[in-house]
C-alpha cells in the first residue's frame, strides 16, 4: 500500500504559496510521508501500541521514563488520541485528571502516579497535601496548572461517540452530565484567580505554568528571581536526555526557588499574587483558555448545560479574546505577553506571537498579515526546515536553538493544535499541510518529544504519548 493512499490530494484554496511550497514538499518525498518511513496503518498501529504500553491502568503516562506520571495538558491531548481508540478509556484519563482538581477548581499541572519514582521535583518537594489548604485528599498532585486546552478533549470525545453505539455515546453523555460542574469550575478559577490585573489576561507564576518551561519568552522574568538557599536536590531529566537539550541547572535553581516561594504562602492564590518573583500575563494561555470557554460553551449548547454557565463561557471568551487582541502589534498582528514584575512587554519572536490565530478577534489585515507571518520565512517557510511545521522560537531570532527544548525544536503537539483550530476556523488547506507534514515528521515511529527543525532528528523523549496521541488524531 502506498503511504499517500489515506492522505486526499490538497485543495488550491486560502493557502496560498506556503500551502503550494508545503505541497510541493509533501508530494516530492514518498507520497507524502518521510522517506522510507511507516506506512499511515503501521504509524496508527504503532501510536496505538505505544498509548497502550504507556497506560498504567487509569492514567497514561506522559512518557515511560523521563515523565512516568500524568501531565494536564498532556493528558487532554492523550484523550485526544484515545478517543477513535476507545471513548471509554478517553473518558477515563479525563476522569482520573478531574479527580485530581483542587477545592477552589485548579487542575493541576501533575498527578502523582502511586509508587512510581524517578521524577524529580517528585511529591515530597511540593508537599501540597500538607501545606495546601485547597489541594484534594487523594492523589498528590504538584501545586501549579497548565494550559487549559481540556474542553477540546471533551469536544473530541463527543464527536468520536457520535460515531458508536448507544452504549458508548451514553459513556459520554454520562461523563459530561457528571463533570460539567468540575469543567466550570476549572474555567472560573482560570478567569477569577489568574485575571489578577482584570485586563483579560491569564497571570502566570511559574515558567512551567505555560508548558513552554525555557521559552525565551521568559529570559528576563527569571532574571528576576534569585534563589535563596535551596535544600540540595539531584535531576532526574539530565540522566535520561542529552543535557544540551535541557534548562541549564542555573535555570532549574530559579524553577525550584519559585516552588519553594509557593511553598512558604501555602500555595494560596491570594499570597501568589502578592509575593512571587515570577509573575507574566501569557498571552498564548490566554488565547488557549478564550477559545476553550467556546468550545465549552458551544458543547454546552448543544447538550443542553445550564444558560448560565453557557452565557458565562462565552462572556469569557469574548473578554479573553479582547485581551490577547489588546496586546498586538497593529501592523503585523503579533501578540505579546507581559511581564507584572518588570512592568514591560515581551517581544521574543515564538510560537507565543500567534496567540491570535487560535482565539480569533483580529481586524482582516491584521490576521492576513500574522498568518503570513506563520506561513513566511520567520516560521514554517524558514527554507532550511526540514518540514514545513512552526518552530518553537524563530530560526531567525537570536534566540534561537535548535536542540535545545521550547528554544527552537519543533513540537507535533503544537503542529496538531493549530491544525485542528484552523480546521476549526474553515482554513482548510492551512489544516491539511501542517498535517500531512505532521505526518511526515512523525513517521519514522518514534513518537519524539520534539524534533530537530532542520535535520528532522529526534530528540527529547521518545514514545511520548501526547506526540502518538497527535498522531493518531490526524489519521483518524
Amino acid at each position: 500500500m502506498s503511504t499517500a493512499e489515506k492522505l486526499p490530494a490538497p485543495r488550491r484554496t486560502e493557502g496560498g504559496d506556503f500551502g503550494r511550497r508545503a505541497y510541493l514538499r509533501v508530494s516530492s518525498h514518498n507520497g507524502g510521508m518521510n522517506g522510507p518511513g511507516f506506512t499511515p496503518t503501521q504509524l496508527a498501529a504503532r501510536a496505538a501500541y505505544l498509548l497502550r504500553g504507556n497506560d498504567l491502568g487509569t492514567m497514561t503516562t506522559a512518557a515511560p521514563k523521563l515523565y512516568p506520571h500524568m501531565w494536564s495538558w498532556d493528558a487532554a491531548f492523550v484523550a485526544v488520541g484515545l478517543a477513535p481508540l476507545s471513548v471509554e478509556r478517553a473518558v477515563m484519563e479525563l476522569d482520573t485528571l478531574l479527580s485530581a482538581q483542587w477545592r477552589n477548581g485548579m487542575i493541576p499541572h501533575i498527578v502523582f502516579a502511586n509508587g512510581v519514582d524517578g521524577y524529580f521535583p517528585g511529591p515530597a518537594r511540593w508537599e501540597c497535601r500538607r501545606l495546601a489548604a485547597d489541594a484534594p485528599a487523594g492523589p498528590d498532585t504538584s501545586g501549579i496548572t497548565q494550559p487549559p486546552v481540556h474542553a477540546i478533549a471533551v469536544q473530541r470525545i463527543l464527536d468520536h461517540s457520535r460515531r458508536h453505539g448507544r452504549s458508548t455515546r451514553a459513556t459520554a453523555a454520562e461523563f459530561l452530565d457528571r463533570r460539567w460542574p468540575d469543567l466550570m469550575r476549572w474555567h472560573r478559577w482560570l478567569a477569577n484567580a489568574r485575571d489578577t490585573k482584570h485586563n483579560g489576561r491569564i497571570t502566570l507564576y511559574h515558567g512551567w505554568e505555560s508548558g513552554m518551561d525555557n521559552s525565551p519568552r521568559w529570559d528576563r522574568a527569571y532574571e528576576n528571581v534569585v534563589p535563596g538557599d535551596l535544600p540540595a536536590y539531584e535531576r532526574a531529566d539530565i540522566q535520561l536526555v542529552d543535557p544540551t537539550e535541557r534548562p541549564s541547572d542555573r535555570e532549574y535553581d530559579r524553577y525550584l526557588w519559585l516552588v519553594e516561594q509557593m511553598r512558604r504562602c501555602g500555595y494560596d492564590d491570594f499570597q501568589l499574587a502578592s509575593t512571587m518573583s515570577f509573575a507574566v500575563e501569557d498571552v498564548f494561555v490566554t488565547a488557549i483558555f478564550a477559545l476553550a470557554n467556546e468550545v465549552l460553551a458551544g458543547i454546552g449548547e448543544d447538550c443542553r448545560m445550564p444558560r448560565a454557565d453557557v452565557r458565562e463561557l462565552y462572556e469569557w471568551a469574548d473578554y479573553f479574546r479582547a485581551g490577547v487582541i489588546a496586546t498586538t502589534d497593529p501592523r503585523t498582528g503579533a501578540a505579546r505577553d507581559y511581564d507584572v514584575r518588570l512592568g514591560r512587554w515581551i517581544t521574543t519572536e515564538t510560537l507565543a506571537m500567534f496567540a491570535p490565530l487560535l482565539c480569533g478577534g483580529l481586524p482582516r489585515d491584521g490576521e492576513r498579515s500574522l498568518l503570513r507571518l506563520f506561513e513566511g520565512p520567520r516560521f514554517c517557510g524558514h527554507p532550511d526546515l526540514r518540514y514545513a511545521l512552526p518552530p518553537s522560537t524563530s530560526p531567525v531570532s537570536k534566540d534561537f536553538r535548535s536542540r535545545e527544548y521550547w528554544r527552537g525544536p519543533v513540537w507535533p503537539v503544537m503542529s496538531w493544535l493549530f491544525s485542528w483550530v484552523f480546521a476549526r476556523r474553515g482554513w482548510a488547506e492551512r489544516s491539511f499541510m501542517l498535517r500531512a507534514e505532521g505526518l511526515r515528521q512523525a513517521s519514522d515511529g518514534s513518537f519524539a518529544e520534539y524534533y530537530e527543525p532542520f535535520t528532522g532528528e529526534p530528540l527529547g523523549s521518545m514514545q511520548q504519548s501526547w506526540t502518538a496521541a497527535s498522531v493518531l488524531d490526524w489519521l483518524g
